[in-house]
């Protein structure tokens, strides 16, 4: 089964890109998504992650301008969110999954994960405009060292991502 990562920074595109894939048949494995819920699911989750960290969890925000406490909850957080896409992804007839996150690339914890990564950018004014924690977030994210497969500038209309995607999944025959 083919697994490709969507990624991108803040803003870019990735939600609607897996939206438009999704609404087309496709399995979208939102990471974001299933790790809020880990939280909840995992007994003593959230107190081994301020434990840890050595904050409160309402503070977890915190992540994106401490780069020492982001790596300690990655090490926490990442295997159990690897972990739970390998069982979602078990569960799934499908010839491909598509696996959406801003932070999986590059990260140990994800290494011989995907078979492509999929890069969705856009202008930093676009995105600026559609999230004021761009720039904080933008920080925390590095996509220099990505060497992505496909990559999908999102700087148009819904309508013209639509059909950009659509050209990438026919050429690529996914």
């Amino acid at each position: 089964m083919k697994t490709i990562l969507v990624t991108g920074p803040i803003a870019g595109g990735k939600s609607t890109v897996c939206a438009i894939l999704k609404s087309r048949g496709y399995a979208v494995y939102d990471s974001d998504s299933r790790a809020k819920a880990l939280y909840t699911e995992i007994p003593g989750l959230k107190e081994r992650i301020c434990s840890r960290l050595d904050i409160n969890f309402e503070d977890l925000d915190i992540i994106f301008r401490d780069r020492d406490r982001r790596l300690l909850l990655e090490d926490i957080l990442y295997p159990l969110v690897r972990e739970d896409f390998e069982r979602w992804k078990k569960e799934q007839d499908a010839p491909c999954v598509i696996f959406e996150s801003a932070n999986a690339w590059g990260k140990s914890q994800f290494d011989g994960c995907f078979d492509e990564v999929w890069l969705v950018k856009a202008p930093y004014g676009l995105r600026a405009g559609r999230n004021p924690k761009v720039g904080q977030r933008d920080a925390a994210q590095n996509f220099d060292s990505v060497r992505p497969d496909v990559v999908i500038t999102n700087d148009g209309s819904p309508e013209q991502l639509k059909q950009n995607l659509e050209k990438i999944l026919w050429k690529r025959q996914i």
